[in-house]
């Protein structure tokens, strides 16, 4: 019997200020989906949990601080399993309170837009499911 692959889990922010725009990061030219807009965030690292990885990678990609209790999971995205790439998760949080101003990684850039302004961007296909659940949570706030 053949040992399944182990899933990969990644965390993203959607970062939220007064006006209700999100932050979008540019991936550096250089990287796996270059030049592509996607939510700020990173993998889970070896026993840390999704709360604690996205905190840690928020101030590395951002430069900025946040606290596990102002995330709010919003929604996630699977990639299919074919057998041929590792199989991943991509959970989706939402934060509004942050300290510090949000500064682009080395070859990264960073835009506030709407959520509605999601959809004319070029994304990673993980990516694109996640803009859409905040598109239609910002349409029904709870």
């Amino acid at each position: 019997m053949q040992t399944p692959p182990t899933l990969l889990t990644v965390v993203a922010l959607a970062l939220l200020d007064r006006a209700g725009r999100v932050l979008m990061q540019r991936r550096p030219a250089a990287r796996t989906h270059g030049g592509l807009w996607e939510f700020p965030g990173g993998k889970v690292e070896p026993g840390e949990g999704p709360a604690a990885a996205l905190v840690r990678e928020i101030a590395e990609e951002l430069s900025i601080t946040i606290d596990a209790a102002d995330l709010a999971p919003l929604t996630f995205a699977a990639s299919p399993h074919d057998g041929t790439a590792r199989p991943l998760v991509l959970l989706l949080y939402t934060c509004r309170r942050w300290q510090g101003e949000p500064v682009p990684e080395p070859g990264a850039e960073l835009q506030w837009l709407q959520p509605e302004a999601l959809g004319a961007l070029s994304m990673p296909p993980l990516d694109e499911p996640l803009a859409a659940a905040l598109v239609r949570d910002a349409k029904n706030p709870q």
